[in-house]
């Protein structure tokens, strides 16, 4: 048996399209009746639906299982937070992520580090705004504060300082 078609010899485009569905249709049918055969019966019942749970025991979908573990930790907010850190170029723009890195997120408050005074001025001043396009990336109420750290703001190392002295020496003659 052939299951050759050719569309040469004055058939139409159109009986060779019905030839072929119908070729399609046989090779189906075969097949399902071979599977029959080997006791493997197609799923009667339909498939379940997007908001549907599945039992226990059944395999998940890897993104759901990943939502459904973040949920279970309360890591949500973190993961997030996390995200965003890692998308800082894309949610603020090239120019300020060159100049501005974000370091800690904690009760609503964002820190964020300059590297020179002027860009610590200018997202001070564009703090409003970053907040809210912070909140569209992590939800509304997320980030309430911009805090703003310059360069080298931290505390110096070291204890106090006297200048001016002449150190162990000004007590003797």
């Amino acid at each position: 048996m052939s299951d050759e078609i050719s569309t040469g010899g004055g058939q139409s485009a159109e009986s060779s399209a019905v030839r072929g569905a119908a070729l399609a249709r046989e090779k189906l049918a075969q097949a399902k009746a071979d599977a029959a055969k080997r006791g493997e019966l197609p799923r009667r019942e339909p498939r379940r639906r997007g908001g549907q749970k599945r039992p226990a025991g059944d395999p998940q979908l890897f993104g759901q299982a990943i939502r459904d573990l973040l949920a279970d930790r309360g890591w949500e907010e973190p993961a997030a937070v996390g995200g965003v850190f890692g998308r800082w170029a894309e949610i603020v723009g090239p120019d300020m992520a060159a100049h501005t890195t974000p370091e800690t997120f904690e009760d609503g408050e964002i820190l964020v580090a300059a590297d020179s005074t002027a860009w610590a001025t200018q997202v001070r001043l564009l703090a409003a705004t970053l907040v809210r396009r912070l909140n569209e990336e992590l939800g509304d109420g997320t980030v309430r504060r911009v805090k703003v750290r310059g360069p080298n703001t931290g505390p110096r190392p070291g204890g106090l300082r006297v200048h001016g002295s002449r150190g162990p020496r000004d007590t003797y003659g």
